[in-house]
């Protein structure tokens, strides 16, 4: 067996024990629905796994549409043997990557394939499945078509067929709020209000850079008072006058008085530029206005009550910059930053402020990577490896890691990295008190 295909093996083996632990430890924690009421034969489940925050919101939008009749229930907490306490299973899906369930719903994922599928358990449920994808990827909505093979599979009857959202669609989600119309009588509201912004500032964060150019944008709200988020939200933005949404990261926190940016020159494989990034850092110019919401995105919000790793590469440092700001604001000192990037002197984003925060003892340690300023190319995992007892001790103490970044090679390079580290059991450990937050794309 070649070293490749041994380290594949070993991976896989670490993985299933993991899932084998997981799930045994999953059993033993009670279901809490989010609003606080119990399960009820007469009310309707609205279950959502999210990874951004799309689909919670719609999940929101969706319950409050049935009033008292709902109850809103993340996936994180939901044993599927519980399902039948309810009249009706409502399921708000999103798919991550190739195919995956969200990070919220992976406790549950593995509860799915451990209940015994024979006795047809979820006879009587009444069920429908809202999912939420991207079409750029080969298993578009695999996670939302898993869960509805399973239901059936389990007995359940579905209302009508699975729809399928790709990336926001509009036309998609008023297919959703027809058949809820159609079967339930009610009137969804899932028109999204996108208020209007100013582009106040515009600059290239990397003049020189060996990378495609990253742009720093300054937006303040227009004719409406500064908004409410949280840091780790989402901005998402309408792209000119077409139905094109694209979500960024955003950088900053309410009492900076501005929302923040930073989004790199996006193109093709054929050359032609990306319509989002374009748009927005290059077509309009500084005092443009630009359509706009801001989205929570509950799963990578900040915990200021323990201890914080912060992992990213790239334009990743736009949402870990907006953490580590409200952390500060907290007054928590115990933050450390792996950061990667391409060349120290052009492609340190927001380097006022994180190496400001390093004299000032707000962040404990910054460790950074610069691919391309040696021969041999570093990057984050290296970072995590050569730290790795420091990696350790931190998670020991409680520790919290965020990994913000791109999806493909950093995101699963630091996964492994963190496996690696920690061990199988370890790693179990992070996940199961939800001390892994990602927000990679």
């Amino acid at each position: 067996m070649t070293p490749r295909l041994l380290a594949a093996a070993l991976i896989i083996l670490a993985w299933a024990i993991m899932t084998l632990w997981i799930t045994r430890r999953a059993y033993k924690q009670p279901v809490h629905p989010s609003d606080g009421r119990a399960p009820d034969a007469s009310a309707i489940a609205v279950i959502y796994a999210s990874q951004t925050g799309t689909a919670h919101d719609l999940a929101q939008r969706t319950a409050s549409s049935f009033g008292d009749q709902a109850r809103l229930v993340p996936a994180s907490t939901l044993d599927p043997s519980n399902l039948v306490q309810y009249r009706t299973a409502l399921f708000i899906v999103s798919t991550y990557g190739e195919g995956d369930a969200p990070d919220m719903a992976q406790t549950f994922l593995e509860k799915m394939a451990a209940l015994p599928l024979e006795s047809r358990p979820l006879q009587g449920l009444e069920t429908a499945v809202l999912g939420l994808g991207d079409r750029s990827y080969d298993n578009y909505c695999g996670f939302g078509r898993h869960v509805e093979q399973w239901l059936h599979a389990a007995g359940a009857r579905s209302l009508f067929p699975m729809v399928e959202v790709d990336r926001g669609d509009a036309q998609a989600l008023e297919i959703w709020r027809n058949r809820l119309d159609e079967v339930f009588d009610i009137k969804l509201n899932i028109d999204m209000d996108y208020p209007s912004w100013r582009l106040a500032h515009r600059e290239v964060s990397n003049p020189g850079s060996l990378g495609r150019p990253c742009h720093e944008l300054h937006l303040t709200p227009l004719d409406q008072p500064m908004p409410f988020w949280s840091a780790g939200d989402i901005a998402e933005v309408c792209i000119g006058d077409t139905d094109l949404r694209r979500d960024y990261s955003v950088a900053s926190i309410p009492q900076e008085g501005v929302v923040r940016l930073l989004i790199r020159e996006h193109y093709l494989p054929d050359g032609e530029p990306g319509r989002g990034s374009q748009w927005l850092t290059q077509t309009i110019q500084p005092g443009s206005v630009v359509k706009l919401r801001l989205r929570s995105n509950p799963s990578f919000h900040v915990d200021c009550e323990r201890p914080a790793v912060f992992i990213g590469n790239g334009t990743g440092i736009a949402g870990l910059r907006a953490l580590l700001k409200q952390r500060i604001e907290a007054g928590r000192r115990d933050n450390w930053l792996l950061y990667g990037e391409r060349q120290r002197h052009c492609d340190l984003h927001f380097a006022d402020d994180l190496l400001n925060w390093k004299k000032d003892d707000w962040l404990a340690r910054i460790d950074l990577a610069f691919s391309r300023d040696q021969a041999t190319k570093r990057y984050v995992h290296h970072l995590m490896r050569e730290n790795a007892q420091e990696m350790r001790n931190w998670v020991a103490k409680g520790a919290v890691i965020y990994v913000c970044g791109s999806r493909t090679g950093m995101a699963a390079d630091t996964d492994l990295a963190l496996l690696e580290i920690l061990g199988t059991m370890g790693y179990a450990d992070l996940s199961a008190r939800n001390g892994l937050k990602r927000d990679v794309y």
